[in-house]
């Protein structure tokens, strides 16, 4: 084989881009060429481990004494057409002109964030390390929690231009083989020309894409992801993404939280409790408050309609446009706090809340009470980070229902909304269950929690391998 000439073929087909590089040497008659990219390879470990042992070599040099050489290292040979491919994944391409077989040594290493804990999944006692953006980090992470033949990953490669890899996790002998094969396909059956994070997938592989509903689990815990695989659930490392992926998702597990597993378990059901009930002020909430002053006012306590109405009666502005401007402003303060500088972003959002609203109770334009709906309605949504947008956005449509139909609209929008989110079927997996169909073994820890030794089977909202987890009473 001709080194310098196929050097240069596979420089054009990565249009000489600045960041390949190349070197040939001559060892006893025999051209020996070396080809990778800069940008992607350890270059030191390059030179001490590929070119110098190669380049001081005092034999007689060919195909099977360069193996030898570099045993050490991830070596095969280069299918026909894939030379390409093995340098976009790292790998130092070395040519023989006494040979037409080409070697690829894998070499790839960058620069990648350490495990740490997520900023958005903090705990009082449990794991703190969480995913990262490299794929093979997040791979290890979950084998050092399951130390077992039957931790299983399958790859697959999605993207015309960034050729995303994505791995699909799951346990041999609990997840059902039906689900596993359906999510393989579906990632099969995309057709995009790059992922850039694991969001990308997340609307193709949800049944219902246009749904404003969340359908795909997430966590950037492995302790989590790690839990919801011991259930038979699958999981989706995507790379450059620290967002792990699993399903079948049902909403129970967003109101669970990984502190709740790590303390007692009566204290966590009190807190599950104390979510739904944030649920609930933070959907209905804004609306019911339009709702009783608009048109209900009637059964309001009279010592309490007094003092709304006192409070009321200088502002300007209709309780609908009272309520949607305040709504209005603490969806900006949060929106700028993001994307501030975090040490300007909470000087802005508690500050910035404080002065507006307390001028705009002093200056007329609002009223204590409904900064108060308002202000609890928000917060309360961060009970449940993890559903904060699907809240929001039904915020602002029960907002609207109860200023024009009031507590009936609010109750038939509510039913409405139960009976569609009951639709909803995510590989197997009814959304609202095990609430709807009602499961009672799923409901030891649903709601109510219950100690882990009365956790004796899986999950039986969808589909996994039955079997005992846990004797009862050991």
């Amino acid at each position: 084989m001709e080194v310098s000439k196929k050097i240069e073929q596979i420089k054009n087909s990565l249009h000489n881009s600045i960041d390949v590089a190349s070197r040939i040497i001559t060892k006893n008659g025999v051209v020996i060429g070396f080809i990778y990219l800069k940008s992607i390879t350890d270059v030191l470990t390059f030179s001490q481990t590929l070119y110098e042992p190669i380049s001081e070599f005092k034999g007689n040099i060919d195909f099977d004494i360069i193996t030898d050489l570099v045993r050490g290292n991830d070596v095969k040979v280069c299918k026909d057409n894939e030379e390409t491919k093995n340098i976009l994944n790292g790998g130092v391409l070395i040519i023989l002109s006494n040979s037409d077989k080409i070697l690829s040594v894998d070499n790839l290493k960058y620069n990648s964030r350490t495990p740490s804990e997520p900023p958005t999944s903090p705990v009082i006692l449990g794991p703190r390390e969480g995913f990262t953006e490299d794929y093979k980090t997040n791979m290890t992470l979950l084998r050092r929690h399951f130390h077992s033949e039957d931790l299983v990953f399958q790859d697959v490669i999605v993207g015309k231009s960034t050729k995303t890899q994505i791995v699909v996790c799951y346990l041999d002998g609990i997840a059902d083989k039906k689900i596993v094969k359906q999510v393989i396909s579906k990632l099969k059956a995309i057709d995009i020309d790059g992922i850039v994070d694991s969001y990308y997938i997340v609307s193709l592989l949800s049944n219902r894409p246009n749904s404003f509903l969340k359908q795909i689990g997430q966590s950037e815990k492995p302790d989590v992801i790690s839990a919801k695989m011991l259930e038979g659930r699958v999981a989706i490392i995507v790379d450059n993404s620290p967002i792990v992926l699993t399903v079948p998702f049902v909403f129970l597990e967003d109101l669970q939280n990984s502190n709740d597993y790590y303390t007692n378990y009566t204290y966590s059901t009190l807190l599950r409790i104390i979510r739904l009930i944030a649920i609930f002020m933070a959907v209905l909430g804004q609306g019911i408050y339009i709702a009783l002053q608009l048109f209900h006012y009637n059964i309001l306590p009279i010592k309490y309609l007094i003092t709304i109405a006192d409070s009321t009666q200088q502002i300007p502005f209709t309780p609908f446009i009272e309520i949607l401007f305040i709504s209005l402003l603490f969806q900006i303060l949060y929106e700028v706090s993001l994307r501030l500088p975090s040490y300007l972003g909470l000087a802005t959002s508690v500050v910035g809340a404080l002065i507006l609203g307390d001028t705009g109770v002093k200056a007329g334009l609002l009223s204590p009470p409904t900064v108060i709906v308002v202000a609890i309605a928000k917060i309360a949504i961060y009970v449940i980070p993890e559903q904060s947008s699907q809240i929001t956005l039904l915020q602002y449509i029960f907002i609207i229902i109860g200023a024009s139909l009031g507590i009936l609209g609010i109750i038939g929008a509510a039913i409405y909304f139960l009976s569609y989110a009951n639709t909803i079927e995510n590989f197997g997996a009814p959304y609202l269950a095990p609430f709807s169909p009602f499961i009672f073994s799923d409901n030891k820890d649903g709601i109510l929690k219950v100690p882990i030794d009365s956790m004796t089977y899986p999950p039986k909202s969808f589909k996994s391998i039955k079997r005992k987890r846990i004797d009862e009473g050991n």
